[in-house]
Formats: structure tokens, C-alpha cells, sequence
């Protein structure tokens, strides 16, 4: 995957800080990043769908010019090598299970600060491949950033000789004002939107990025419909605006 530009700091670079999960998963990588040589090399970042995990990871990815893959459900063992091969800059990566372990190992040795985040590391332990990174890790021994749901830690338990290899970890949590803010000044910095309306969306969308953001795009149609720069809670329930939450809206809601 190439690497994709994601601002999540505000509308001007340095503008403001990031939300809370991006910075708590960039510390996880920095954490591996700075450890000893003889010190695991493995971190994990986890939580529930939602909360912006990918996007932090693409933001690491972004800050500390990471490897970065997405694990398919589709994809076999030797889609996963290719991959992250490909990740390395090796774009018709050729040979037998065996050698494109080798090569990335190779690669990846020749620059031990350099990261290799995997997301959706859950479907890795699922389809018994989570080995394969096991060995990729131990025998580079650059920083790996597993990322994962909610009960990914628990999953890698049940793995023999994983759990020690484990340095750090850290959970994502849902957003609170603070980050609401952050997200509404990222993506619509031209518009100012109430704190009291910001926290109705974040209340109602379970503190998820996902949802606040649907919400936010949902509030920024109505502002623009009604040829306003500024728009509160008491506006937008005025407009029967709707807000992102953990079901569709039925018909009589959208009516």
C-alpha cells in the first residue's frame, strides 16, 4: 500500500495535536523504536471497530516511514509475504514461501528502526499465520505493530511463545470532546460547529471516529443547505438533523 498522507493534526500542519488514540499509538512505536537491541520487538495496538485504529496506524505510518499492511480475509501465506514485500519497494516479489520470508527479512534488517505495522492482525492468528510474523520479527528484530480488535491480546494467548515476545501494548479508547474537536477542525475547518452539538454526536456515536465523522459530514450538508458558517445543537435538531449511531435510521427517523 502506498504510503496515503492522513491529516489528523487540524487544517494547517501543527495546528493542533492529534487525537488521543493516533498519539497513544504512535508512543506504542516509538516505545519499540527506542527499546534495547536485545529487548522483544513486538507491540500491540487494540480495540473496539471504530475508534481509529487504522487511522492512527497510517499516521505512524505517515511519521516514522513504516511498512504498512492491511491483512485481507482473503489472503493466504503467501499473499501476506508478497505484500509486505511490495510495502518494501520489491513489486513482483517471485519464489517459494521460504525465499520471500528471506528476502523480507533481509530488507527489513538493513534498517532495524524502521517499522512493520500489520492490521487486522486478528484474521494472522485466525488462519494460522500468525507464525509466519513470529518469525519475520525475531529473525529482523525491527519494531512490529500488531493491530487488532478488542479481544486480539486474548487471541495471541492462546499462541505458544508469543506472549513474551510482546513489549508493549496499549488500547484505543473513544473519543472524548477534546478529540470531537480535533476531528471536526480536520475536516471542516471552515465551519464552526457548538461544542454542545459536537458532544451529541460524540455521545451518540459511542465516542467512534467512524460515527463522529458521519455525523460531522451529515452536519456540515445541513450548514452548507442552509448557507450557514456556524450551526449548534438547538439549529440542527431545528433542521431534524440526524446523527451517527450504532443502528441505520429507520424510515420514520430519516422522514
Amino acid at each position: 500500500m502506498t504510503k496515503t498522507d492522513q491529516n489528523v493534526n487540524g487544517s494547517a500542519p501543527g495546528s493542533t495535536a492529534p487525537i488521543k488514540n493516533v498519539s497513544a499509538c504512535l508512543a506504542v512505536v516509538r516505545s519499540l523504536q527506542e527499546r534495547h537491541p536485545l529487548q522483544p520487538n513486538l507491540g500491540i495496538f487494540a480495540g473496539f471497530s471504530g475508534y481509529g485504529k487504522s487511522v492512527s496506524a497510517l499516521y505512524c505510518q505517515n511519521k516514522t516511514g513504516a511498512a504498512y499492511v492491511e491483512v485481507s480475509d482473503t489472503w493466504t501465506r503467501a499473499k501476506l509475504m508478497r505484500s509486505i514485500l511490495v510495502e518494501l519497494g520489491v513489486y513482483q516479489p517471485r519464489g517459494t514461501l521460504a525465499d520471500l520470508e528471506d528476502e523480507i527479512i533481509g530488507i527489513l534488517a538493513r534498517d532495524p528502526k524502521r517499522p512493520l505495522i500489520i492490521d487486522e492482525a486478528d484474521k494472522l492468528v485466525d488462519k494460522r499465520m500468525i507464525e509466519l510474523v513470529r518469525g519475520i520479527a525475531k529473525k529482523s528484530n525491527v519494531p512490529v505493530l500488531l493491530i487488532g480488535e478488542e479481544l486480539f491480546p486474548k487471541k495471541l494467548e492462546g499462541v505458544d511463545r508469543f506472549r513474551d515476545l510482546v513489549l508493549t501494548m496499549d488500547y484505543a479508547q473513544p473519543c472524548d470532546l477534546t478529540d470531537t474537536k480535533t476531528l471536526a477542525r480536520t475536516f471542516y475547518p471552515q465551519l464552526s460547529i457548538a461544542d454542545d452539538l459536537l458532544d451529541e454526536a460524540r455521545q451518540i456515536g459511542d465516542g467512534r471516529v467512524r460515527r463522529i465523522g458521519n455525523s460531522l459530514h451529515a452536519i456540515a450538508e445541513m450548514a452548507a443547505r442552509k448557507g450557514i458558517e456556524a450551526i449548534d445543537l438547538a439549529v440542527y435538531r431545528g433542521g431534524n438533523g440526524h446523527l451517527s449511531r450504532s443502528h441505520l435510521p429507520s424510515r420514520r427517523e430519516v422522514a
